[in-house]
């Protein structure tokens, strides 16, 4: 998928910030705690653990030491600031992952998935936010080039809004479709940005008569019945002639590891799949579409599928 840090964080890394985090040595040290001393003290943790996990943080750049005590640096801001989801970044999602994968082996055996962890939504918002700029850019020009007349632009289950942002810097008129839950964090954001913003459900959008649909992610983290639905959803929206762009990794043509995330993710999070582009050729045409193709994003490891609806 294209929000899905292909960098990724050392394994390492992730256990050490995780178990920071989850033991309240980060709470510690954002609140009132500036030495290992206190940090053992508030979090109630062993001391020579605190001692070595506040030691680790300041080598990795979260604190660094002022005086005799420790104060958090410009990097530890996504475990505070959560308003805004451009300074959330993507490591809060790494960690709520790293939670959920060590969760695996149960979530394999039960096949159910435990709760997601605290702030979620935000943390994941940020964490697509955080989608490489160079990434954004290959993906709308994909569907700018697949749609050259179109004017209005429906950016449908839109996340962060990062795809919308761009839209708007490049002319179009854009909607923003998403879950009242989604569409409540990024409204501010948005608004200022001049997107109308429209709460609801993305398999059902009350939105028309659009000369484009974009949906990024659209496919991998989706239950088969949905990504059908989303895409039937496209074609309803958009005007006679219209074109929809459904952007995602379709198994077999991207990457090993993309086709590894994406699965790690499907049993994580118990939904989505590894769907094939024979699969979502499917319900592009069960959706009603008259022509479809599939191409690579150039400068990515995703796809595009372009769809195109009928003149009546």
């Amino acid at each position: 998928m294209p929000t899905r840090d292909r960098s990724r964080f050392a394994v390492e890394s992730l256990a050490l910030l995780w178990a920071a985090r989850e033991s309240g040595v980060i709470d510690a040290l954002t609140t009132s705690a500036g030495t290992a001393e206190a940090v053992a003290e508030t979090a109630g943790i062993d001391p020579r653990a605190a001692r070595i996990t506040v030691e680790a943080l300041a080598s990795m750049g979260f604190i660094k030491r002022v005086g005799d005590e420790y104060e958090i640096t410009n990097r530890a801001l996504g475990f505070l600031a959560k308003r805004d989801v451009r300074s959330i970044g993507r490591l809060p999602n790494a960690l709520d992952r790293f939670s959920l994968y060590t969760a695996l082996p149960a979530t394999i055996e039960r096949g159910e998935p435990p709760a997601l962890p605290d702030g979620w939504t935000r943390n994941r918002l940020g964490a697509h936010d955080a989608t490489d700029e160079s990434v954004v850019r290959a993906c709308v020009t994909a569907a700018v080039r697949a749609a050259p007349d179109a004017t209005r632009v429906l950016d449908l289950a839109g996340a962060s809004g990062t795809f919308t942002r761009e839209f708007l810097a490049r002319g179009f008129e854009v909607t923003f479709v998403d879950t009242p839950e989604t569409t409540e964090v990024v409204r501010p954001l948005l608004s200022r940005a001049g997107a109308e913003l429209v709460a609801g459900d993305p398999t059902n959008p009350p939105v028309e008569g659009v000369g484009l649909v974009f949906v990024g992610d659209a496919f991998a983290g989706r239950d088969a019945d949905d990504a059908a639905a989303l895409v039937a959803a496209a074609h309803d929206a958009l005007e006679p002639g219209g074109t929809a762009v459904f952007v995602d990794s379709l198994y077999g043509r991207c990457s090993a590891e993309a086709t590894t995330q994406v699965a790690v993710d499907a049993l994580a999070l118990g939904r989505g799949d590894l769907h094939d582009e024979s699969v979502v050729r499917s319900w592009v045409e069960s959706a009603g579409f008259t022509r479809q193709t599939v191409r690579d994003v150039p400068g990515t490891d995703v796809q595009a599928v372009v769809a195109e609806r009928a003149v009546d």
